[in-house]
């Protein structure tokens, strides 16, 4: 019994250093997790609680690593934690709510190559993209995406009166879209992120404390921004799905509006098949812009492409335009221009929607002259 609680006095000096409460030098702070692990270790075979702490501080560890830049020691920490942490789960809803987080860290971290400087998906266009994760980075992903999942499983199985354990579902479904978006299925990825915003808009109107307040705020902002990206790779049979699902809310409907447009649907079509006005498309289409971001590159003789300057690199926002529209009149512009390189000499471009990215999500694409794609000379329409 004595050493039970002096292992859990250890652990009560980490929480504090680890929550800032306590001072700790850097050396004398992962001395200090390290004594309380090896610590641990013993009484977790037998105590669920020491069991949970375990896990909790091998996540520490883990947490620790990955921040100094070893994602390889920081996963096998947090592996060896989730065994411990499972084994504690059942035990209590707090273990396991941090099971549920290093489930969530995990995935993290696995993912980690498949998200850019800013945390936004690096292959948002799945396998139509030009590059994509290599192998081991997609298993790695897709084991990630299991890990979340269990996770969104754990915190749906506690006591949802509980706002913790909404919270926690909430965000946990918004990591579950992340890590789907990093995969490229983009259609379930906004569902659990419209998902997710409708629990964190729940806990707004429960009147939580500032903190907690804060907190969802700051995660509807996170995923608003992740609904802005996510609505532009749509292909416009998932926005009829999505909003047949009921997961298309009313603020996202101008985007998906011009998403559609962009695409070449006919307004009554998109009026007809996202069940609204035909008054009303018409008025999202005129006021609500989007930005035509286009390159044109022509091959030299050495084989290689060469990016034209302004105006064939450029910008520009428009209204109730296709891409196709924007395209052909770029064309007709660009083989009229002193630019133009002549008929016998292979050139492109592509045009986005909002930035340049994978020529696999342009939203027009034409090439032309010798060696270039089949239907040289034609515009595609993405």
């Amino acid at each position: 019994m004595g050493q039970r609680e002096d292992v859990l006095r250890l652990d009560a000096r980490w929480a504090q250093i680890r929550s800032g409460a306590a001072r700790a030098a850097p050396a004398e702070a992962e001395a200090l997790l390290t004594e309380l692990i090896g610590a641990l270790r013993e009484p977790a075979r037998t105590d669920p609680e020491c069991a949970a702490r375990l896990g909790l501080r091998l996540g520490d560890l883990a947490a620790r690593r990955f921040a100094g830049g070893d994602r390889a020691g920081a996963l096998a920490a947090v592996e060896e934690g989730l065994h411990h942490a499972q084994q504690a789960a059942g035990h209590a809803p707090e273990y396991a709510r941090w099971y549920a987080r290093g489930l969530i860290n995990q995935g993290v971290w696995l993912s980690w190559p498949l998200s850019d400087e800013v945390r936004l998906p690096r292959y948002p266009l799945g396998p139509r993209a030009e590059s994509g994760p290599s192998p081991m980075e997609r298993a790695a992903g897709e084991r990630a995406l299991d890990l979340t999942r269990a996770a969104v499983e754990v915190w749906a199985g506690l006591d949802q009166r509980d706002p913790v354990n909404r919270r926690g579902l909430a965000q946990a479904k918004v990591f579950l879209g992340d890590r789907l978006a990093e995969l490229g299925s983009t259609e379930e990825a906004v569902a659990w992120a419209v998902d997710a915003e409708g629990g964190f808009r729940q806990l707004l109107r429960a009147a939580p404390g500032a903190e907690e307040a804060q907190e969802a705020e700051e995660a509807l902002d996170h995923i608003g921004r992740q609904l802005e990206l996510r609505l532009r790779f749509l292909s416009f049979d998932s926005l009829v799905s999505l909003r047949a699902r009921g997961l298309l809310p009313e603020p996202l409907l101008p985007q998906a509006v011009v998403a559609a447009r962009i695409q070449g649907v006919p307004e009554p079509e998109i009026a007809g098949r996202l069940e609204l006005g035909a008054e009303q498309v018409r008025t999202m289409l005129e006021v609500t812009p989007w930005l035509a971001v286009w390159r044109f590159e022509v091959r030299g003789p050495d084989g290689l492409w060469n990016v034209h300057e302004h105006p064939w690199h450029s910008a520009t926002e428009v209204r109730n335009r296709t891409a196709e529209d924007i395209g052909a009149e770029l064309i007709r512009g660009f083989t009229a221009s002193a630019d133009y390189p002549g008929d016998g000499v292979p050139w492109r471009v592509h045009l986005w929607w909002h930035e340049e990215g994978d020529p696999a999500g342009a939203r027009f694409r034409a090439a032309a002259g010798p060696d270039t794609a089949p239907g040289a000379g034609g515009g595609t329409p993405s």
